[in-house]
């Protein structure tokens, strides 16, 4: 490749990012990425979703209340994202707990878990994406719900 055609191609692809970035400006959405001829580029959004970690007492009052304790240490918002312990989303979907409606979720808060272990679903582009433990130890945090989308980077749990 040629001093000319690297010039060139930085500056197609600099054109790209910047109209793909433009076009999510345009549409609302928080990441999109297209392939062509070789060259892969995605361009996203970094968007926070605070409401999460509070609603999730509701959906289960037996638990909640089993859970309280933990509930007042656990990590929240940018905190959580930072923890050592943090399983951040590999990927923008929708997340699941259980492997179908009804099921028993795959973690609950004081769960153990090995490495490996799966601990939730990922939803993708109608692809169903197993999300392991990347460690052992114990569950001290679940920071999202049973089908609520989450961005690429966004902490899910809490293991420790």
């Amino acid at each position: 490749m040629t001093a000319k055609d690297a010039k060139q191609s930085a500056f197609t692809e600099s054109q790209v990012i910047r109209e793909l970035a433009d076009l999510l400006n345009e549409t609302g959405l928080s990441e999109i990425e297209i392939e062509k001829s070789g060259l892969r580029v995605r361009v996203a959004r970094q968007i926070s979703l605070t409401a999460s970690a509070v609603a999730a007492p509701a959906a289960a009052p037996a638990a909640a209340a089993a859970a309280a304790p933990a509930a007042a240490t656990e990590p929240t918002g940018t905190d959580a994202a930072r923890h050592p312990g943090a399983l951040k989303s590999p990927m923008v979907g929708t997340a699941y707990r259980a492997p179908e409606p009804g099921a028993a979720p795959f973690i609950e808060v004081g769960s153990r878990v090995n490495q490996g272990d799966t601990v939730a679903i990922i939803e993708a582009m109608k692809t169903m994406n197993s999300i392991p433990a990347p460690k052992a130890g114990t569950v001290t945090a679940v920071l999202f719900e049973n089908g609520q989308p989450v961005e690429f980077g966004e902490p899910l749990l809490i293991i420790e």
